[in-house]
């Protein structure tokens, strides 16, 4: 597994929009907030061409947004690539991306969730290289960034790192007025357990993203999962999933499908975060979809968990050796590099 090395003050961070583009006039305000947040964390921020433009859900043609992501992976002085967020369709950019040349390069750091998911995942499979399911820069475009973006620097400024349960959770204040806080944490955060333990502990390698545009490729060349996990099967496997936009059947669906592919083989506990945009089907729940599509593996599932869409989220780094410890509904996430 390859590491990008720790980001610095005085790095670069390049944005480019894999998926969707921010276009818009309100857009381009939350745009430049996140660039002056993040120059006064003392980093500097480009951009590519088609980062702030969006037509038929996409910022440009595939072509072009492989480019756009090359260019800034090849420039040496790129530390760190952020979308602005994600999107539906950029499954259909990876085609055009070279895999070899990204492989042969020194890592960098690849943050963001959503449709990122579908880059990221396919990074750490394909080149291992380690990627961060985390937050996308538009998060930090606001009057200051929130104390659970900010984790995304440490994260990736820091070989070892802790990130604890946040004691409330919430949504975003505002989708048209970027002059407060970014979120508003108004309901406790409780994490649970599937099996009802109080006290659960487990170690292994941090894979994971959004199952929305994860489960798009399986069966695809992007996630050659078995040669994945045979490779690192020693350590095990930490799954760390969540949702948006689909409901209690789609889940269990998305878990079936996973399981009987192979995707859960050497899988040592799954970590599953609160879903967004979810509904139950009748009388069939995400207890249900969770049960019946992992309980055959026998480890601890914890839900409910600061992960993905709904904030706040922890930065989950695919790749490292992570060690969860929860206790009476609170958790503690530790993730360090493998040596």
């Amino acid at each position: 597994m390859k590491y990008p090395r720790l980001l610095q003050k005085g790095d670069t961070i390049g944005i480019c929009a894999p998926s969707d583009g921010a276009s818009g006039e309100s857009l381009s305000v939350r745009f430049e907030n996140a660039i002056r947040n993040i120059r006064a964390l003392d980093y500097d921020v480009i951009e590519t061409a088609s980062a702030r433009r969006s037509e038929k859900l996409v910022s440009a043609s595939s072509e072009t947004r492989a480019a756009e992501f090359m260019s800034l992976y090849e420039n040496p002085d790129v530390a760190a690539i952020v979308p602005p967020w994600g999107g539906e369709f950029l499954m259909d950019m990876l085609p055009h991306l070279d895999f070899e040349r990204i492989a042969s390069l020194p890592a960098k750091w690849i943050c963001g969730y959503s449709d990122m998911t579908t880059l990221t995942f396919s990074l750490t499979l394909c080149c291992d290289i380690a990627t961060i399911h985390g937050s996308n820069f538009m998060n930090m475009g606001y009057t200051r960034i929130h104390d659970a973006d900010l984790r995304a620097f440490d994260v990736m400024s820091n070989p070892d790192t802790a990130q604890n349960s946040w004691d409330a959770w919430g949504g975003f204040t505002s989708w048209e007025d970027f002059s407060g806080d970014v979120y508003n944490l108004d309901k406790p955060s409780t994490w649970k357990s599937l099996r009802g333990e109080t006290h659960v502990s487990f170690e292994g390698m941090m894979i994971g993203g959004c199952m929305d545009t994860l489960c798009k490729l399986l069966g695809t060349r992007f996630a050659p999962i078995e040669s994945f996990l045979n490779k690192y099967q020693q350590y095990g496997f930490i799954w760390t999933l969540e949702s948006c936009e689909m409901a209690a059947p789609d889940i269990y669906r998305t878990l079936w499908q996973m399981h009987e592919s192979g995707w859960f083989r050497y899988c040592n506990g799954i970590i599953y975060g609160r879903p967004d945009g979810y509904k139950d089907k009748r009388d069939f729940t995400l207890i249900d979809a969770l049960g019946q599509g992992l309980s055959k593996l026998n480890v601890p599932v914890i839900y409910d968990a600061d992960i993905g869409h709904i904030p706040p989220q922890m930065q989950i780094v695919n790749g490292a050796i992570g060690s969860v410890k929860f206790v009476d509904g609170k958790a503690t996430v530790r993730q360090k590099q493998l040596k």
